[in-house]
């Protein structure tokens, strides 16, 4: 089968290797984002599936777009075409794709989904899976179509999400469950084992973009949210909120058992209390100030990231301190 990749970030990189391990497969052509600027240096910098593939390919047979934006593009789409392509398989390129391009392989393009759909359609199904406390979560292989993740479901895997992990540990599984899900998917359309499956429209939830207001850390909420949120917003936008009149960014948190709980001396019930015991960094939360949540990794404006303890003391926290929404 011979079939055209696109792809940007790491998490479509091993359904690359996959398509590339396996010999009833063919890559005759991919496509990822422009390379950019990354890290305080912006030095230009290229995306995971351009360094992959030069990897995988390294004398550079295989034909590479890295299209600003493809549908203002008919130059490749034309390329893309005269590589009369069986299908194309699509993982978190980036781009939305027009009609001709949907419409160019007889099986048309397929499309790795980080969530068990019809739930969190959308840009950031392994963001909100986090944030919103779910337990399960899993990749579809879908025909896309024109809608936002409206098209025919073909298969699935279902698995638990570890109450530690964040989004970055939760996309590195996605990433390599659902490789060998692509490949189940692209043969079972070869032999008609695979059938498409109409979603249900009214079973659909949705995964929005995330942006920087989202980021700010309110103590009234509860320990869960609180958690939950820090998890899922990593590497960005991340969480913040305010100590001493300046930001700081909050990476990791960890629930206190209400056995643990008990054992704790709070001396305040106002939310943002921070709590020093026994080299552990707390802070009170929740509506009644009635919870605690550890913290475990901060950044301090203008520094690393580091231990909530390195940073207790290095503060020298007063009696009163206390963390505050931005």
């Amino acid at each position: 089968m011979k079939v055209i990749f696109l792809g940007t970030p790491q998490i479509a990189v091993p359904t690359l290797e996959a398509l590339f391990g396996d010999k009833f497969f063919e890559v005759v052509g991919v496509l990822c984002q422009p390379d950019r600027p990354k890290g305080r240096g912006n030095k230009v910098t290229p995306p995971a599936v351009k360094e992959a593939l030069q990897r995988l390919d390294p004398e550079g047979k295989i034909t590479l777009w890295q299209p600003e934006k493809l549908s203002r593009s008919p130059e490749i789409v034309e390329q893309m075409k005269a590589k009369n392509a069986d299908a194309m398989v699509m993982v978190a390129f980036g781009q939305i794709l027009k009609k001709d391009v949907l419409e160019m392989t007889p099986h048309g393009v397929i499309n790795f989904h980080g969530s068990l759909l019809p739930k969190y359609r959308g840009a950031a199904p392994i963001n909100w899976v986090i944030i919103n406390g779910e337990k399960t979560t899993g990749v579809t292989t879908m025909r896309a179509n024109a809608g936002v993740d409206t098209g025919d479901m073909l298969e699935r895997v279902e698995f638990e999400i570890k109450p530690e992990w964040n989004a970055i540990d939760l996309a590195e599984h996605m990433s390599t469950a659902g490789a060998p899900l692509v490949i189940s998917t692209l043969k079972g359309l070869a032999d008609g084992s695979v059938k498409p499956v109409v979603q249900d429209d009214s079973q659909a939830t949705y995964a929005p973009m995330l942006d920087k207001e989202m980021a700010n850390i309110d103590w009234m909420w509860a320990a869960t949210t609180i958690h939950n949120t820090v998890r899922g917003l990593v590497p960005w936008p991340g969480t913040v909120c305010q100590f001493r009149g300046a930001p700081l960014k909050i990476w990791q948190t960890k629930l206190v058992e209400k056995s643990e709980l008990e054992t704790i001396d709070v001396p305040s019930k106002t939310q943002g209390t921070i709590i020093n015991r026994n080299h552990r960094v707390f802070a009170v939360c929740g509506n009644n100030g009635l919870e605690l949540i550890e913290l475990c990794e901060v950044q301090p404006p203008g520094k690393p990231k580091m231990k909530a303890q390195d940073w207790a003391n290095g503060a020298h926290l007063a009696k009163d301190d206390c963390l505050l929404k931005v």
